[in-house]
């Protein structure tokens, strides 16, 4: 009698399916996201504090314009490689050295006494930026999964603006209520960074699939079945972060104008709460259609610049905070929608990439117009150049909340 051996299917070589990994905890998604925060907390630390080297210093409100538009600067460089990296090297090979970056920044800053100084802190924040917001973002998708790519967008754009709003805020209080103005909120900051780093280096994260070919530097693209998303995220969230970075690099100086006071809490204060009114209105809107989140931050935008038109005009604070609001609400909602519509249309070894694309579309006019409106201002007054400042930009607006609604029928929500 012959003896059969009859071997399990899942025993035999090349017919078993490979293990899948286990998800990660949802608490895991959450704290994929504070690298993003921790290096958006030193994007915007400097904004209350620019007064003070301003008057150590000595320059004026185009030079200052411009050391902010370094950073936006270093950042799109930053975006020419970083996404193509994160896709190809991994996220934790893109975040570490965004971090010491970040912490090489930290120093500059609090070291600074001259103008030069303050280019090169904000050149190195910017490519460390610029990094986050592509391989960051990507980390907390990659980590959330494909069943939970809605979360994975909702708290990635939210881990951006809080961060964007918390630096200035605790430079601002710092500033003023603790010995070293310009140095102790750069302390602090550099101790967050080194809890993100070991947040990077124990995160849930896979090995990249190497299949992406081509240069190692280029402007940052997507799938075709992306370009739509893209396109419809750069419309909106452009102009609202073009929105908030006038704020930022000028609202010190409006403030200081209408109520005829430097205080750093107060211009600290105003960034918070812009970047407040972005994570909370996109916490509101996560359950709502992406078509009309994407109308919604066009409406925002040309709104919040109706507002600074009138705020200059009449010399109002009150209108001054409504666009600082409206500002914070239209980046928040166009970034949001634009992210999730990248995450559920561009797979992941694209995703970094898309990311990198949708803020090289949104930083290049946050770059160039807020430049222009200082230089404008120094020229023709601050009343005129944030005046005309306001009607470029809600021009741009409008135009974005027409491509939206002459594309709503194509925009495919996410599941």
């Amino acid at each position: 009698m012959s003896h059969v051996r009859i071997v399990p299917a899942t025993a035999t070589h090349g017919t078993a399916p490979p293990p899948r990994p286990r998800p990660a905890p949802t608490w895991w998604v959450w704290l994929a996201a504070w690298p993003v925060t921790a290096v958006f907390v030193l994007s915007n630390a400097a904004t209350p504090l620019y007064v003070l080297w301003q008057r150590e210093i000595g320059f004026s409100k185009g030079t200052l314009t411009v050391v902010f538009a370094l950073y936006i600067v270093g950042l799109l460089v930053s975006l020419l490689v970083s996404g193509v990296a994160s896709d190809r090297l991994g996220r934790k090979a893109v975040l570490l050295p965004a971090l010491a970056l970040a912490l090489i920044a930290c120093l500059v800053f609090a070291t600074a006494t001259s103008v030069a100084a303050l280019a090169v802190a904000r050149v190195c924040t910017g490519i460390a930026v610029g990094a986050v917001v592509s391989a960051g973002m990507a980390a907390v998708t990659d980590v959330a999964g494909a069943h939970r790519k809605r979360l994975a967008a909702l708290l990635a754009s939210c881990a951006m603006v809080f961060g964007a709003g918390l630096g200035p805020l605790l430079a601002g209080v710092f500033a003023e209520t603790l010995p070293g103005p310009t140095v102790t909120v750069f302390v602090v900051e550099a101790a967050l960074l080194l809890t993100a780093a070991v947040t990077v280096l124990r995160m849930p994260l896979g090995r990249p699939a190497r299949v992406i070919s081509g240069r190692w530097i280029r402007v940052p693209s997507v799938p075709a079945e992306g370009r739509l998303p893209l396109l419809l995220g750069i419309a909106t969230f452009g102009p609202g972060i073009t929105a908030t970075s006038f704020v930022l690099s000028l609202g010190p100086s409006l403030l200081a104008g209408l109520l005829h006071s430097s205080s750093r809490v107060l211009a600290g204060v105003t960034a918070f709460v812009m970047f407040a009114a972005a994570t909370g209105t996109q916490f509101a809107v996560q359950r709502v259609s992406r078509r009309t989140v994407l109308t919604a931050a066009a409406v925002c935008t040309v709104a919040a610049m109706a507002a600074l038109a009138g705020a200059m005009r009449a010399g109002s604070v009150v209108l001054l905070v409504a666009a600082a609001l409206l500002a914070g609400a239209g980046q928040g909602m166009g970034q949001l929608a634009g992210l999730s519509l990248l995450n559920a249309a561009v797979p992941a070894t694209r995703l970094a990439e898309a990311n990198a694309a949708l803020n090289v579309g949104g930083y290049v006019p946050a770059g160039l117009l807020p430049v222009a409106a200082g230089y404008l201002s120094d020229a023709a007054g601050l009343t005129t150049g944030s005046t005309i400042f306001a009607a470029v930009l809600a021009a741009l607006a409008l135009a974005g909340g027409v491509v939206v609604m002459a594309t709503r029928r194509r925009i495919v929500e996410p599941g």
